[in-house]
């Protein structure tokens, strides 16, 4: 009876003694072992895990995840959450009982009212989920039936650095591993030819916030989780190449020497780092033939470029990072984040949003039909979304030709798509003014439980030890958002 609540409170003793029942005690079982589980045999300050890592907790939905951050926050008044009362009552003071003493941020705080201002661009329904999208958004309103518009997301982060921060770590303060690279931390990688967790930055023509490394940093998980950031240009990954002079098997020799040395300073310290140091040396080297393919896009059909728009041929634009998404994405990259920025509108919106939503609208679309077409939608998570929203008030004076909106965490709208979340769903509901949730409200933290779940992970199980607690992406709060899973 103690051995079966064992095996019940410690799945993995379970499972290592099922495995070395059920296989000839020796060397070629070790091996095997040491194959399907990496991290089984490795000692010194490895931190055991109720779950193998490199190994699902359960049957995953999603292979991996192309995550399209809008850096910048993109007003949901002008996308995805048609508010007619607001058209209806335009200059009207936001009645107190809404506000209800919400935090402001300094640029609207000193405002003596709060004039409601209406969306900017018309709304029509789409698809047969009849689901409401803005004119500014003609392509991703193509594929209405295929994405899932989730209105209901909050957050505590009312600035752009903690707001993004939070969004991308779990946690407003810097320090913590991102989402990729818990991703690759507990899944491990397809392609031992290209990292697990690659990142691809792109620029608007909007005010832009700054990005910083720590958004696809590591934090205190092994270096080798951290996002590798590729450029555009001749050289996607700065000092990848070698100087001139150097051959491939000159290569292959210096590497070789280098492990030894950094293998024997291993003995000496104990530091596991050095194992992630040089994991990373032969990681680059076969980094060095697999890049440059997987970046030329020059053997891509005349329809792929139709479908994403001829920018796509342009290197570091939107476009062109979104098809590269789809090819890391077919050579077995876990997660891949695209970065746009641009979307801080604080003035001038109807002219500076419109251009921003041009900048990605077909892009995005294209990324997801490209994927539904290749047979790869079911097991790839789209995700598409800011860090917060935005003010259904004007900031400044009031001109419904050229005004902006503030900050606003406690109500905004994303959209995913594929990787086992239903299709053409319309989730959550704000009240009439698009203030606060009223229906079904989804925060930071539940968004990151669900789209571990859909990777196969619990979100509660996945945790490493570090200055003495447990860390996990979602910290001590998130519940997985079971309605908005297929």
């Amino acid at each position: 009876m103690k051995e079966d609540e064992n095996q019940k409170e410690n799945p993995l003793k379970g499972n290592r003694r099922h495995f070395f029942s059920q296989l000839s005690v020796g060397i070629g079982s070790l091996a095997l072992g040491s194959l399907l589980i990496p991290d089984l045999f490795k000692g010194g300050n490895a931190q055991p895990l109720t779950q193998p890592l490199g190994i699902p907790h359960f049957a995953p939905k999603a292979k991996r995840v192309i995550y399209l951050f809008q850096a910048g926050a993109p007003s949901q008044f002008e996308s995805f959450d048609y508010k007619p009362t607001l058209r209806k009552r335009m200059g009207e003071d936001l009645p107190e009982s809404i506000r209800n003493g919400q935090r402001l941020t300094g640029m609207t705080a000193g405002q003596d009212k709060f004039p409601l201002m209406p969306a900017a661009t018309n709304f029509k329904q789409y698809g047969d989920s009849g689901t409401w999208i803005s004119d500014y958004f003609p392509h991703i309103a193509k594929i209405a039936d295929d994405i899932t518009v989730v209105r209901s997301m909050h957050t505590e982060a009312i600035n752009h650095d903690p707001a993004i921060t939070f969004f991308q770590t779990g946690s407003q303060i810097s320090g913590r591993p991102s989402m990729g690279s818990w991703m690759s931390y507990g899944l491990g990688s397809e392609n031992k030819n290209l990292p697990s967790f690659v990142v691809l930055t792109s620029r608007g023509k909007g005010n832009s916030q700054g990005l910083y490394s720590k958004l696809w940093s590591s934090g205190f998980l092994d270096s080798k989780h951290q996002g590798v950031l590729l450029r555009s240009g001749k050289d996607p990954v700065l000092y990848l190449n070698d100087p001139d002079g150097i051959s491939r098997s000159d290569k292959r020799h210096l590497l070789n020497e280098v492990s030894q040395l950094n293998k024997l300073h291993h003995v000496e310290t104990g530091d596991d780092e050095i194992e992630s140091r040089i994991a990373q040396y032969e990681m680059a080297y076969r980094m060095q033939m697999s890049v440059p393919d997987v970046m030329d896009i020059s053997k891509e059909p005349e329809s792929i470029v139709k479908l994403y728009g001829e920018d796509c041929q342009v290197p570091g634009t939107y476009a062109a990072n979104a098809l590269q998404a789809r090819r890391l994405a077919e050579n077995g990259v876990r997660f891949i984040q695209l970065y746009h920025q641009g979307w801080d509108q604080h003035g001038n919106l109807p002219n500076a949003m419109a251009g921003q939503a041009k900048d990605v609208d077909q892009a995005s679309a294209a990324l997801v039909m490209d994927l539904k077409q290749r047979g790869m939608l079911e097991d790839t998570l789209v995700v598409w979304g800011g860090e917060f929203g935005r003010t259904n008030y004007c900031q400044g004076k009031f001109d419904p030709a050229d005004f902006g909106r503030d900050h606003h965490p406690r109500a905004f709208s994303i959209w995913m798509a594929g990787g086992g979340i239903k299709p053409g769903l319309n989730y959550g509901k704000t009240d009439e003014f698009g203030y606060n949730v009223i229906e079904n409200p989804v925060h930071v933290n539940d968004f990151h439980a669900t789209l571990m779940h859909a990777m196969g992970l619990d979100h509660e199980q996945l945790t490493y030890k570090y200055q003495g607690r447990r860390f996990r992406l979602t910290d001590v709060a998130g519940n997985v958002v079971k309605d908005l899973l297929a």
